[in-house]
């Protein structure tokens, strides 16, 4: 089993800027891809920002240019850096990861219990 571990959630003031952190444990040998989702009350959860095993990375468009992912594979960590906050960020951010926790070629998709981010004033 593998669970994931969020922080860094908080209330920020318009333009502020938060650092999200989400660590995994268990049973992992690697991790393929660790995506950031969210989710604002009463919408649908969207993807935030992706990072694949070789770090390529892709965003949604309303955070490209304000939002950074990173990922630390030796803390099975990933990173959330988010500046220029809007309010129309706020929302509960999920991470996600794709695990795989032996030399077979299978991979688990893990949720993370997520973390409330809201921007105000």
């Amino acid at each position: 089993q593998v669970q994931l571990v969020e922080s860094g959630g908080a209330l920020v003031q318009p333009g502020g800027s938060l650092r999200l952190s989400c660590a995994a444990s268990g049973s992992i040998f690697t991790i393929n891809a660790m995506v950031w989702y969210r989710q604002a009350a009463g919408k649908e959860r969207e993807l935030v920002a992706r990072i694949t095993s070789d770090s390529l990375t892709n965003y949604a468009d309303s955070v490209k240019g304000r939002f950074s992912i990173s990922r630390d594979n030796a803390k099975n960590t990933v990173h959330l850096q988010m500046d220029k906050l809007q309010p129309e960020d706020t929302a509960v951010y999920y991470c996600y990861m794709e695990v795989r926790p032996g030399w077979g070629p299978a991979t688990y998709g893990y949720w993370g219990q997520g973390t409330q981010v809201t921007v105000s004033s």
